[in-house]
């Protein structure tokens, strides 16, 4: 059967383990391509509440920095040229929530927010006008490349 993460099986799956009244657990979970546990876990939820559909998932966590989206952003706009050390940081000491490097950039990418991108004169240049060791190529006028990057 296909099962993915924070998605309950089928109601159909459900119906046929309760169905097989008598046979042991091991038999049904191997019959439908289960874990045993599960076929337990849906015959004990029967016996409690006499339900047969999945009850509520709770395992999603609310996110840490929820609370501070508005600060953020306004944060953000600010300092358009703020690091996520500083921000990171900055949400301890205002804040007191500490919160670890890919958290605070998870945030930033949900909320749809930016940093500085490198400046051009930061970049590399085009592939022909790399610098190769003097001792092998002499200047790079001689090898064909406009100083200024445009050939």
């Amino acid at each position: 059967m296909g099962w993915r993460k924070g998605q309950a099986y089928s109601q159909d799956l459900r119906d046929r383990v309760l169905a097989a009244v008598g046979e042991p657990i091991r038999a049904i979970a191997a019959r439908l391509e289960v874990s045993p546990s599960y076929v337990s876990k849906v015959r004990a939820r029967f016996r409690a509440t006499g339900k047969t559909t999945p009850g509520p998932q709770h395992n999603q966590v609310p996110a840490r920095l929820t609370p501070l989206n508005d600060a953020l952003r306004e944060r953000v706009a600010e300092r358009a040229d703020a690091t996520i050390a500083e921000l990171r940081t900055w949400a301890a000491r205002e804040h007191g929530i500490t919160v670890s490097h890919p958290v605070m950039w998870k945030t930033l990418v949900q909320l749809g927010l930016t940093l500085k991108k490198t400046p051009a004169s930061g970049r590399a240049g085009p592939r022909r006008c790399r610098r190769s060791p003097r001792r092998l190529v002499g200047p790079r006028s001689a090898a064909g490349c406009d100083p200024a990057g445009v050939s």
